[in-house]
């Protein structure tokens, strides 16, 4: 129970890997504050603070966009009245949609944008804020991909958002090493098919170095790891079974 009394934000907690990064803070001992978007997820959001209190922790459901400054305002001020603290942000919210550059248009442009990229800073400039206000020393832990670090030309707004996103750690790195924050950044392999690409997935996987796949588990760990790790600041981990070393770009 390393982080017992901590309190972790994960966004995009409701389902799927940023579920299986809050139920790993909660075997710890963190105390969740579960994110979602969509009302489609509020069942599952809720199924997830059941599963972290029959693990002995406390868990509250906060919902919003995370592009949109005002919902980041409102869910900091619900973690803040709940808690009264915030130790760990996980920014694992995101869209991974694919695309033909020359079809996206300006909105669909935006959107996957103000997801993956304005969301993790605003939150992580949220967070700062009230890490600071509290006397915190803090961890913050964006989850990228290697869309972010090669790019993928079948999804050209997600690669460029992952790739602002690895700068970002690293910016923010630099900037809050002197408040006691540190920002680090995973970037997961392939873990878990996205819907209705399972045939994509298991090509990509039949091509890993460690010819299997990982499991949601493997990114949670590496969150754990560096949510306690005092001497990582602006680290890219990649929890990926070889996928970065084993392309041409990497």
């Amino acid at each position: 129970m390393l982080l017992e009394g901590k309190v972790v934000f994960v966004t995009g907690s409701a389902r799927r890997v940023g579920r299986a990064i809050a139920m790993a803070f909660a075997d710890q001992g963190a105390n969740l504050v579960i994110h979602h978007a969509s009302p489609s997820s509020a069942a599952r959001a809720q199924t997830a603070v059941e599963e972290a209190k029959k693990r002995g922790v406390n868990a509250v459901i906060t919902t919003g966009d995370q592009g949109n400054p005002d919902d980041v305002s409102r869910m900091m001020m619900e973690i803040q009245a709940c808690y009264g603290r915030l130790d760990v942000l996980i920014n694992s919210a995101a869209l991974f949609r694919r695309a033909d550059f020359l079809e996206i248009d300006h909105a669909g442009w935006q959107r996957v944008m103000d997801v993956n990229l304005t969301g993790p800073f605003l939150l992580t400039q949220a967070t700062a804020r009230l890490m600071i206000g509290g006397g915190i020393q803090g961890a913050i832990i964006n989850i990228a991909d290697n869309a972010g670090l090669q790019g993928w030309a079948a999804y050209p707004h997600h690669s460029v958002s992952k790739a602002g996103l690895v700068m970002l750690t690293k910016v923010s790195a630099l900037a809050l090493a002197d408040k006691g924050i540190r920002v680090n950044c995973v970037v997961p392999g392939p873990v878990l098919a996205p819907p209705g690409a399972e045939e994509t997935f298991e090509m990509v996987v039949e091509r890993l170095p460690l010819g299997r796949s990982g499991n949601p588990r493997d990114v949670a760990d590496a969150c754990v790891f560096l949510s306690q790790n005092e001497f990582a600041t602006g680290s890219i981990l990649r929890v990926d079974g070889g996928e970065g070393v084993a392309s041409r770009e990497a």
